[in-house]
């Protein structure tokens, strides 16, 4: 059945078209009237245009170019006396009947050109479906693309509402969430204004479709309609929604990943809701789980980092004041132990004597410690004070071990020295480079049995020259052009493989009998890597356990850059 439009000012053409029409269950209407042509054009969908080309009230192209600017992709066929007529006509028209065809012919002309109208529609019909899949996806991909490029929670909240308003046109999304404020919220983005009444009812309907997602589970979070703050976002204000609302379309989706819940969203669209927008509803309901999650843990991560950096904080003041605190009454006993090793008040018993020689050993040892506590503290806070100048390495290896040949005598260690000859001057400052190569041999003494001897060797690398283990590359991969290195190597307990990574962590020591028992602080490695990161310098180590470590630092020569570099650090 088609509905069929005739414009004809003649009796005898309406008569033949209405009963021909009728007879074939068409729906027949027509008019002579170019007004009441326009209206009904306007007001009808008509399949099909009969024009007669004798009508008296207008030129017949007149008419097809009026009813052409209403409805363009209009079915036009023209009746003729004779199949010639203008060619400006034929380029406006789909067809033409002459009055000498017969009804039959008649018939099968229309229906061909209804036939042709309806192809045409389908064809126009999925290429709109195409080009709004086409619109769809592509909003998919910019909202998916939005999603990754932000970890800020209530930004992906928006690109979804944002995403969804793109594809899907709605008149009020309610979005609940619970995770982009340090509450619970109500996210309206709505068409038209809202009164209180229907937002009262939009509220419990949003508590009650949440609490219908945890029936017979435990709810993440308890609320209700009275204290649940609101967000709103209104497009055209001047406008009303009132309770009709709840009759339109509705889709409603949790935003969840897993055991992960964010909130949920529902979303109202005055006209119906087809299968494609649903599933472009779920697909970005599901797809800003994911960044969201990521969000969260990113933010955790910023505010653990935060109270350890405060932590760390804390505990650098707490050492920096316990350690100041120590030192008054530690210098206090050290000089009333010497005043009585002296013998200035009385001869001291052979007994008394040992306790005073072993309460000054122990307190110069925890002296060293309160001192290493206090290095770390300044180095960490930043206020570590360096001198640098042109320093001959030999001369910092010589001072380390007459300072130390002492305390090696004691185990019977010998301390042999292999230097490079004539190698280049370094900027550094040398009484911190006295500190860390003191740290490295006094280590190395500690750890050496008795009668063992340790190595200080002096030589000229390129970095290209340099081998460490691969658990160093981090450090050393910032190294570049010539350097000094120097090593110190013992005989001592050495350190499994598996250790080499935390032998620089603070407070760290080797795990085994040998090192409980020689004890210390833990920090003078951890202070010569970052006296020798202030140098622009590196240190690692090799070893093997049972079999000795070896322990090397690498200093860069001494060039017009680096000079300039560490002379504006100091």
């Amino acid at each position: 059945m088609a509905n069929i439009f005739l414009i004809t000012d003649r009796d005898s053409v309406v008569k033949k078209y209405e009963k021909l029409c009728l007879e074939n269950s068409h729906i027949f209407s027509n008019s002579a009237d170019i007004s009441i042509i326009e209206d009904m054009l306007n007001s009808e969908n008509y399949d099909l245009v009969l024009i007669d080309n004798k009508i008296k009230f207008s030129s017949a192209i007149s008419v097809i170019k009026k009813i052409k600017s209403i409805k363009d992709n209009i079915i036009i066929i023209l009746l003729i006396e004779k199949d010639i007529f203008d060619k400006d006509i034929s380029k406006n028209i789909n067809g033409f009947i002459t009055e000498d065809f017969d009804e039959d012919l008649i018939l099968t002309t229309l229906n061909i050109n209804l036939r042709m109208r309806n192809s045409l529609q389908k064809l126009s019909d999925t290429n709109k479906d195409l080009a709004d899949s086409l619109y769809r996806l592509n909003t998919l991909y910019n909202t998916s693309s939005q999603f990754a490029g932000t970890l800020d929670k209530e930004k992906l909240i928006d690109y979804m509402i944002e995403g969804l308003d793109k594809s899907l046109s709605f008149s009020l999304t309610c979005t609940l969430s619970f995770c982009n404020y340090n509450e619970p919220v109500l996210i309206l983005n709505s068409l038209y204004e809202i009164s209180d009444e229907l937002m009262n009812a939009i509220k419990l309907r949003t508590v009650l479709n949440y609490k219908s997602l945890f029936e017979g589970k435990n709810i993440p979070y308890n609320i209700d309609e009275n204290s649940l703050k609101v967000i709103k976002y209104v497009k055209y204000p001047a406008n009303r929604f009132n309770f009709t609302l709840f009759q339109f379309d509705n889709m409603f989706a949790p935003i969840a990943l897993g055991e992960n819940f964010y909130g949920c969203i529902e979303i109202f669209k005055e006209k119906h809701f087809t299968s494609e927008d649903a599933k472009c509803f779920q697909t970005i309901a599901q797809q800003v789980s994911l960044p969201l999650k990521s969000a969260t843990l990113y933010q955790e991560i910023i505010e653990t980092n935060k109270k350890l950096e405060k932590l760390e904080k804390l505990k650098s003041e707490f050492i920096s004041i316990v350690s100041h605190e120590l030192r008054t009454p530690l210098t206090s006993i050290k000089n009333s132990i010497d005043i009585l090793l002296s013998g200035r008040c009385g001869e001291n018993s052979q007994s008394a004597e040992k306790f005073l020689s072993m309460a000054k050993q122990n307190v110069s040892r925890l002296s060293g410690i309160i001192n290493d506590l206090l290095d770390i503290s300044k180095i960490e806070a930043g206020k570590m004070d360096f001198h640098f100048k042109p320093v001959n390495i030999h001369s910092v290896v010589d001072y380390v071990k007459s300072a130390l040949s002492g305390l090696a005598k004691e185990k019977n260690i010998e301390i042999l020295v292999n230097e490079t000859a004539d190698l280049p001057e370094i900027m550094a400052d040398s009484q911190r480079l006295e500190q860390v190569l003191t740290n490295l041999l006094s280590n190395a003494i500690k750890f050496t049995p008795d009668g063992k001897k340790i190595t200080i060797s002096t030589e000229f690398k390129n970095t290209s020259q340099i081998q460490y283990h691969p658990c160093f590359f981090d450090d050393m991969k910032k190294l570049s052009g010539d350097y000094i290195i120097v090593s110190v190597e013992d005989e001592g307990i050495g350190i499994a493989e598996n250790e080499l990574l935390h032998v620089f962590d603070k407070f760290a020591q080797i795990e085994n009998s040998l090192s409980r028992k020689v004890g210390g602080s833990g920090l003078g490695l951890p202070i010569a890597k970052q006296l020798l990161e202030a140098h622009k310098g590196a240190i690692w180590c090799d070893s093997e356990l049972n079999k000795g470590s070896k322990f090397h630092f690498a200093l860069p020569i001494a060039s017009s850059a680096v000079k300039e570099n560490l002379i504006s650090i100091s």
